[in-house]
């Protein structure tokens, strides 16, 4: 419940625990570093680099005309009442682009598709055959380096020129300009056919194509993103950029959120399929950004880093990122732009499909497995105290606790702070610490030495307040003293356990609402069974109100005795 109001649901719970230590983040770029609210920024067609803004709709060449032709109608996105917009941000981002340069939707009636090769991430090209009239063109648009190796020719200025060395050139060093400013570039490609193509030769139609020009998209990082980038550096987090952006924008965009330093901190996925698994073993440690992969090399990724032992959190919205994420210690899936594959895959989904969610679901992990870890250490320790009580019972020949005691105590005392501590806030610096090992055991030498000294400080209350009521009021009074002082010892080493290293005042001693209210529950039905007759029930005798207090004074001060030994606990036994 904690985690979906953080806007993180969780389909496996120990996904949770897992997440607490993870190590490494593998992220997407688009949607979850950056707002994915694509704007088509520059566009570059007849030799020129033009501001998208800055074009005049009543002033549109034929070559830019073609231009926006390709985006529209190589182009899945589902145009609503009132041109509302829904689909991938990119096409929706062209499309946008394509109605303010005053392109007429009413050719989308007049222009059927008669056939298409959808995008995929393998060949980061789609592509769709149109008939204008009598005639059939082929519409391609995509990554640069995959378009220009289909293309054989470009137009300019309404000529079809062959030259393409030097304007190939040309046309990288343009794309590179736009990548540099943390653009995403996508190419626009044609070509006209003298017949309708059949089935078979779609397949193989991307080929011998005219290049037109190209249109660089801006995708802003979301505003929190840098600063929870940092956050996981102090927590000894790696997050690593997986897109399959241009290399070099994927660079603008890393640099500017923090992840890399250096242009030699990324890779192409290029370089990456050059790689054997075990180079990319001894080299994965090296980079932070993967740009220009496909899905099938997250799982390389993934793996590579697993075989140093590392925690890996993997994020994904597409089909074929399912492998990976199933692959990763945690998969991370999109609520809003994921596939419903992913999300089954997943062990979480992000409501919002923003990083910066991974990362405070990483601190609520953190906070949940302390708060466990608390609990346990809270519920052991009181049991070996009645264990104790009960031995000391036997070898002295007294009856210190009844057994309905113990089963009013479980109930009751022991039942209701286990709850609250679940409750307890983060504690300060909790992103500060390193990832916890996830084979590290729970019962380290630091929870033993804890569960036995309050055990030991719990039965050591007990014991002597039922000797010293045994001699003073004699062998039910002392019982039901005893009861009293294991309960309220109880209480006291609730408020302790909030935090087994820190001062519970450091805590906040009311910032568990929780808590507050649970003990104030269990110091009500105390005084019902201390004062009225309802004890009885439970052979409980009752006890006049300034006894009770003297008592609860005295083991009160219990809360001393824990605080002074947390700090000797942490500097004696190892956690």
């Amino acid at each position: 419940q904690r985690m979906v109001k953080k806007h993180a649901i969780v389909k496996r719970l120990p996904a949770v625990e897992t997440l607490g230590s993870t190590t490494v983040i593998c992220t997407d770029k688009t949607g979850t570093l950056t707002q994915n609210k694509m704007t088509v920024s520059e566009i570059y067609w007849n030799g020129k680099i033009v501001k998208a803004n800055e074009i005049e709709s009543n002033h549109i060449d034929s070559e830019l005309r073609l231009l926006v032709d390709i985006s529209m109608f190589c182009n899945d996105t589902k145009i609503g009442t009132n041109k509302q917009l829904l689909g991938d941000p990119t096409e929706t981002a062209l499309v946008d682009m394509g109605f303010n340069l005053n392109f007429d939707p009413s050719r989308f009636d007049r222009i059927p598709r008669i056939g298409e090769i959808p995008f995929d991430s393998e060949r980061k090209l789609m592509t769709t055959v149109n008939k204008i009239g009598d005639k059939y063109f082929v519409y391609t648009k995509g990554g640069i380096d995959e378009l220009l190796e289909r293309c054989n020719r470009y137009i300019e200025n309404g000529q079809v020129k062959l030259d393409r060395d030097d304007f190939e050139d040309e046309v990288r060093n343009v794309n590179n300009q736009m990548a540099k400013k943390a653009l995403r570039v996508l190419g626009m490609a044609y070509k006209e056919l003298d017949h309708k193509p059949s089935d078979e030769e779609i397949k193989n139609i991307e080929k011998d194509l005219i290049f037109v020009g190209m249109c660089g998209m801006i995708d802003p990082p979301r505003l929190e993103v840098k600063e929870a980038v940092a956050k996981c550096k102090t927590a000894g987090i790696r997050t690593v950029m997986i897109t399959g952006d241009h290399k070099i924008t994927a660079i603008a965009i890393a640099k500017e959120l923090g992840i890399i330093q250096n242009d030699n901190e990324a890779i192409t996925g290029s370089e990456l399929e050059k790689m054997t698994d075990e180079e990319l073993k001894e080299n994965v440690k090296i980079y932070s950004v993967y740009a220009r992969v496909s899905p099938e090399h997250k799982v390389r990724i993934v793996k590579a880093w697993q075989s140093y032992g590392e925690i890996v959190a993997m994020t994904g919205d597409g089909v074929n990122d399912a492998p990976a994420i199933k692959d990763a210690h945690v998969g991370v899936g999109m609520g809003i732009t994921g596939t419903d594959v992913t999300k089954s895959a997943s062990d979480i989904v992000l409501m919002d499909d923003s990083f910066s969610t991974i990362v405070v679901a990483i601190e609520e992990g953190r906070r949940i497995y302390n708060n466990i870890r608390n609990n346990i250490v809270f519920s052991l320790s009181s049991n070996f105290a009645e264990i104790f009580t009960i031995i000391i019972g036997l070898f002295t020949k007294t009856t210190i606790l009844l057994p309905i005691y113990i089963l009013f105590i479980d109930l009751v005392t022991d039942s209701i702070p286990s709850i609250c501590l679940s409750f307890e806030k983060s504690e300060d610096g909790i992103m500060k610490k390193k990832p916890r090992g996830i084979n590290k055991q729970l019962f380290t030498p630091f929870i033993k030495a804890s569960i036995a000294f309050s055990a030991i400080i719990e039965t050591l209350f007990v014991v002597l307040t039922y000797f010293i009521s045994l001699k003073m009021y004699g062998q039910e009074t002392a019982m039901s003293l005893a009861l009293l002082s294991m309960v309220i010892q109880e209480i006291v080493y609730s408020l302790s356990c909030r935090n087994l290293k820190q001062s519970v005042v450091k805590q906040g001693l009311f910032s568990n609402k929780a808590m507050n209210y649970g003990l104030l529950l269990i110091i009500l039905i105390e005084l019902i069974v201390f004062i009225t007759p309802v004890g009885k029930l439970i052979s409980v005798t009752s006890i006049n109100i300034s006894l009770i207090l003297v008592v609860f004074l005295i083991n009160f001060m219990a809360i001393f005795i824990y605080e002074l030994i947390k700090p000797l606990l942490v500097k004696c036994f190892k956690d």
